[in-house]
């Protein structure tokens, strides 16, 4: 099997089923409106965020979206993000499930704030 290579995020989402390119792009206005001024690109073959460093990274699966990056936030929120955690820190959001972006967004302001400290 070859594995498909991107030159975008854009392009990352259009390879997926249409339901789940809505939910991608939920998950990419959610990241953005939570970090402004984030950069974004492919890294490791995923949509990845940077904003002072690496922000979080999100892929597709047959079954759920993982976001990748954010496991001081996994640790910060325990109780509200345990029934989305996944393995090394990871969060998996089911694809029959509406994503949880208030939550998401909390993760992401964590991770911004937590960028911006490491910075200073």
């Amino acid at each position: 099997m070859k594995i498909q290579k991107f030159n975008s995020v854009d392009d990352y989402i259009a390879s997926f089923p249409e339901d789940v390119q809505q939910k991608m792009k939920e998950l990419r206005e959610a990241i953005q409106a939570s970090a402004p001024g984030v950069q974004e690109k492919i890294s490791y073959d995923m949509p990845t965020f940077t904003l002072n460093g690496k922000l979080v990274y999100f892929a597709g699966f047959k079954n759920h979206i993982g976001i990748y990056g954010a496991s001081s936030a996994v640790k910060e929120f325990g109780d509200e993000l345990s029934r989305y955690a996944g393995e090394k820190g990871s969060l998996r959001f089911s694809l029959d499930k509406p994503l949880p972006l208030k939550l998401i967004s909390k993760v992401v302001k964590f991770r911004v704030a937590e960028n911006l400290k490491n910075a200073k």
